[in-house]
Order: C-alpha cells, then sequence, then structure tokens
C-alpha cells in the first residue's frame, strides 16, 4: 500500500501523541509507510512546526545511528493558565464545601478530559525530570497519577493503607498523618519499583503533607529517589508544613462553612514556572 502524504501526515501524528517520550527510529516510520528516509524526514519536519506553533508539544531529534524522534507534551502557559481557572470556578461552587475545611472533588477526579489537562500540565512541567514511575496513594490520587504518567509515558505505583493478598510480599511504614498527627500504615509491594527509579509523587489534596512525607519515606526504602511532587490543590496552613518543594495548581486560602465562601488563587506552579529546581528537591 503506497500512502499519500497527507495520510502519512495524519496517522503519524497519532502515533507520536499515543507514544509521548519514546524514541521512535526513522526506520520505523520509513518501513511502516514504505517511504523513503528523507520523505519522512520532510514529513516530521511538519509535524514539529505544527507541534510548536499549536503550542502541543516538542518534537525532539536525536540523531546517530541509535537515534530517531521524540514526542514531548508541553504547553502553553495560556491554556495552563485558563485549566488552573477552570479548576478553580468548578472548585469555588459552594456545595463543595465539607466539614474540616475540605472540598468535594471526587466528580472532577473523574472527569476524564479534565484530567488528562491536568496530566499535560504536570507532564509538561516535569518533562526533564527524567520520570521512572508516578507514585500515588489510594484512592483519590490514582486518577491524576494515571493522567501524569500517559503524558510521560510511564507506569503508576499505587501505596495501599493495608496490605492484600493481590499484592504479594510488601514493605510497610509508619508516617505521621496530616494535622491531626496520627500515626498511621502505608504499604507498597515489594514488585512495584526497581532500585534506583527517580518517582513523581502526586497528590490531590494537600494540607499539611503527611501523606506525601510518607510516599517520601517509602521511596528511601526501596533505595529510588525523588524526582518532584505534583499537588492538584494545596490548602494553606498556618503549622509546621512537611513538605517544601512541590508544584501546586490550585491553592485553597480559606473555607467558611458559616458563610458559605471558598477563598481560592492559583497554586505555586506559576511561582515555579513549572518547573523545580532539582538540586532543592533531592537535598
Amino acid at each position: 500500500m503506497k500512502w499519500k502524504r497527507s495520510e502519512r501526515l495524519v496517522d503519524m501524528t497519532q502515533y507520536l501523541m499515543e507514544h509521548p517520550h519514546k524514541l521512535i527510529p526513522l526506520t520505523f516510520f520509513a518501513s511502516l509507510y514504505q517511504s523513503a528516509k528523507s520523505s519522512i524526514s520532510e514529513d516530521l519536519t511538519i509535524v514539529k512546526e505544527t507541534f510548536e506553533e499549536r503550542g502541543r508539544g516538542l518534537l525532539v531529534t536525536v540523531p546517530g545511528a541509535a537515534g530517531g524522534v521524540k514526542f514531548i507534551p508541553t504547553m502553553t502557559d495560556e491554556d495552563v493558565l485558563e485549566i488552573a481557572g477552570d479548576l478553580m470556578t468548578q472548585l469555588s461552587k459552594v456545595d463543595r464545601l465539607l466539614p474540616g475545611g475540605y472540598l468535594y472533588m471526587t466528580d472532577l477526579l473523574g472527569n476524564p478530559s479534565l484530567m488528562n489537562k491536568i496530566g499535560k500540565v504536570f507532564a509538561s512541567a516535569f518533562a526533564n525530570a527524567k520520570i521512572d514511575a508516578i507514585m500515588t496513594v489510594a484512592t483519590k490520587g490514582i486518577p491524576i497519577a494515571h493522567a501524569i504518567a500517559r503524558h510521560l509515558n510511564v507506569p503508576v505505583v499505587i501505596v495501599r493503607r493495608d496490605s492484600k493478598v493481590t499484592e504479594g510480599p510488601t514493605v510497610s511504614i509508619n508516617y505521621v498523618s496530616g494535622s491531626a498527627r496520627r500515626i498511621q500504615t502505608m504499604v507498597l509491594s515489594k514488585r512495584s519499583m526497581e532500585k534506583g527509579q527517580r518517582v513523581l509523587i502526586t497528590d490531590d489534596f494537600m494540607k499539611v503533607g503527611g501523606t506525601i512525607n510518607g510516599m517520601r519515606s517509602l521511596l528511601e526504602e526501596f533505595n529510588c529517589e525523588l524526582a518532584g511532587i505534583a499537588v492538584l490543590v494545596e490548602a494553606e496552613h498556618q503549622g509546621e508544613q512537611l513538605v517544601k518543594d512541590y508544584l501546586s495548581l490550585v491553592k485553597l486560602h480559606e473555607v467558611n462553612e458559616k458563610d458559605g465562601t471558598i477563598a481560592l488563587t492559583q497554586g505555586n506552579y506559576f511561582e515555579k514556572g513549572g518547573k523545580l529546581d532539582e538540586s532543592s528537591i533531592n537535598n
């Protein structure tokens, strides 16, 4: 079958977007479309220019015999601002108020379109962090973790509160949870990670950072490295903050149950420019 250029461009674009961060040899496309490498190179130039002009991502060329092309999803500042604004609009609805200063977020976490956008926001921020896996704790962090993992093309590691037979041998730690300062347990299967992996931790809501700090301790048990922390919503807290270096998309300042008001602003994602200083993370 002889592919027309228009057909190659559509199919090639779809393949690249479905395999982010994967190095694809030009010979793969040449064989797939039965075309000369020179024609494939011209096609990729068109795709690259379109991606970059539209702010959809970067198409990186790796030279050499073992080289090829790699699609890196990115987002423009305008797109991130729009997503954060939409999220704040949704979260500011009074019927989301829950006792203890929390917000009802389950419906948003179950929205595949919104989660896909948020996943791309954080994947774009950590595109150069050499992530090997995304870690979260069951259950509400799972949709965010999978959304980020989809755009970084890495596996998801799910930490649980108790051990399950289906997990096999596990490692468990005790940690101090949140402002209540209670000792709790988290468990992770020994088969979940390999030694030396760089892991991005994510969660839907962070108040003091006890849960995230617990996951950070688990990484040490597995001899893995923290590559970053991504939080959907952080709550302003007057006391000690257990986590220092992280990215948040939205910040919850105050919940007034009596007046029915919710004060939200953009998270520190915008202050940090969507990037974290790796030296500060690893220290």
